[in-house]
């Protein structure tokens, strides 16, 4: 039987799949792009979540910084990726912390009101100057052979910013630095998202923090004009312009090291391709069960993802602050340090948090495009809001129940800090059922196939070869010559990115920088 062959065959398209797609085509490669889902993207996708509501929400992923600008230059990708003016905004009964990005001195009275006093400001423009500097440094990195941890440190070049992001615990630096809890936790969060870990005492918490900060050698988490899914679109039509052949409702059943792929159409037939090699965009533990071999261990997610429309956006207690300002950025709900050490205590315990972490913004107040007219003009927003320290653990024994329990409790810890009920500015659709819908990291593995629900596939990694065998490589390499990650569980993958796309492509072609 005659079996088509490719240069490459990518299995999964997701947006790195896509990328490493619209690179290897443009080398003159032959690609087939192989996604089980009826559509590209994965989970940078925009949806109208709401029967009857015109809403185009990014239903998981929601936010770009990761994406390098030179990708979006190489692939000519058509994208308005919006800086967002106020970093953040943190309620604290009648008063608040408010970072605005084009109002320097009214973030320092901020600080000021919140600290009383000058201290915590001065070390907060000092830390961020720090990781703007490693940032610009680090960033181009991502895109090049993987250099070992001395070359990594030498690409830092400032002993104090490696001992403090490489080497000690980042709940540690934040304590050190900062005197007030407030200020303390809003540093912290970035080391926290999607991953259930300790900042006190694990370095897990560091590799986080450093995907969060080093973004395009900015850090500027920006609003992608659309939606996730106007991201997925231009890697998609770049893919599709270079040649490349994309099959959605295709799902993989095994690969073989020897670079088959044997796959089921949406019409339950199965056929085996073949490719020189093989691009893999799924998780690890994906991986190994297409392989017939024994899976790693296990990864763990930790976030309940919870998406909103509202009706119109909530009052706040200090007055002094426009909602619109306060939900255009970061807003942080009981995420002060000592609010987080005790939502990771109670969740280590297998317990729910009492006043569960959580941060949220409204895209629409940046990009209201993603709205039907009508809704724009109703002063309709969504939400959405992403919740830290929910391990897949506490949602394993009865999935619904626990869901519908961390969406109370949040919705609770949400109303704490606001002037009114979140519920009475929830929109109703047209059937009369509220605007809001929650995803746990079990509704990830089952819906998505992320084994434990894993939004970066497994535990981030350094962005430096910990072997060194692995010094100038790519950092997508298996034990299967043939057989790629590109993916968010190479080295350096996570978030929407596309550099683990990127970084398979050059391997594939023989790149070396």
């Amino acid at each position: 039987m005659h079996r088509s062959h490719y240069d490459a065959v990518i299995v999964g398209g997701g947006h790195n799949g896509l990328v490493a797609a619209s690179y290897l085509t443009r080398a003159g490669r032959r690609v087939l792009v192989l996604e089980r889902l009826p559509h590209v993207g994965g989970l940078a996708i925009s949806t109208q979540a709401f029967p009857g509501v015109e809403a185009r929400l990014s239903r998981y992923s929601y936010l770009v910084s990761l994406l390098p600008s030179r990708i979006v230059a190489d692939l000519g990708l058509r994208l308005d990726l919006r800086r967002r003016r106020f970093a953040s905004y943190t309620p604290l009964g009648a008063t608040g912390l408010l970072v605005d990005g084009g109002d320097a001195e009214r973030t320092a009275a901020s600080f000021a009101r919140v600290t009383g006093g000058t201290g915590d400001h001065e070390q907060w423009n000092r830390f961020y100057a720090m990781t703007a500097g490693v940032a610009r440094r680090v960033a181009p990195t991502l895109l090049e052979p993987l250099r070992d941890r001395a070359g990594m440190r030498d690409v830092v070049a400032d002993a104090g910013a490696w001992r403090d992001l490489f080497e000690r615990p980042i709940g540690e630096v934040a304590a050190e630095r900062f005197g007030d809890d407030v200020v303390r936790g809003v540093v912290l969060t970035d080391a926290l998202i999607g991953t259930f870990a300790d900042p006190a005492r694990d370095l897990l918490a560091n590799r986080c923090f450093l995907y969060h900060v080093i973004g395009d050698g900015t850090g500027d988490w920006n609003v992608p004009v659309g939606g996730m899914g106007a991201v997925s679109g231009a890697l998609a039509d770049a893919a599709r312009r270079g040649g490349a052949e994309i099959r959605t409702g295709a799902e993989v059943l095994a690969i073989d090291p020897g670079g088959e792929v044997a796959f089921r159409d949406a019409d339950g037939a199965e056929h085996t391709v073949s490719g020189d090699h093989v691009l893999v965009n799924t998780p690890p533990a994906v991986l190994a069960r297409l392989l017939g071999e024994a899976p790693p261990e296990a990864p763990e997610g930790a976030q309940l993802k919870v998406n909103m429309v509202l009706s119109r956006l909530p009052r706040l207690k200090d007055t002094s602050v426009d909602p619109a300002e306060a939900f255009a950025g970061t807003f942080h709900i009981n995420e002060s340090r000592d609010q987080l050490a005790l939502a990771y205590e109670q969740a280590s315990a297998g317990v729910i948090p009492a006043l569960p972490p959580a941060e949220v913004y409204c895209h629409s107040l940046t990009d209201p495009s993603i709205l039907g007219p009508s809704l724009r003009g109703s002063g309709a927003h969504t939400m959405t809001l992403f919740g830290l320290h929910m391990p897949a653990r506490l949602f394993r024994k009865d999935p619904e129940k626990s869901r519908n329990e961390a969406l109370a409790a949040t919705m609770a810890s949400i109303d704490a800090v606001l002037a009114e009920p979140l519920e009475d500015c929830l929109l109703r659709a047209p059937d009369g059922s509220l605007c809001v819908e929650a995803k746990s990291p079990v509704d990830l593995e089952n819906e998505a196939g992320l084994p434990g629900g894993h939004i970066f596939h497994r535990d981030l990694s350094w962005p430096y070869a910990e072997d060194a065998a692995d010094t100038g490589r790519w950092g997508v390499e298996t034990p299967h010559e043939r057989i790629l990650l590109c993916g968010a569980g190479a080295r350096r993958g996570g978030g929407v990115s596309g550099i683990p796309g990127h970084n398979a492509a050059m391997a594939v072609l023989g790149e070396r920088s």
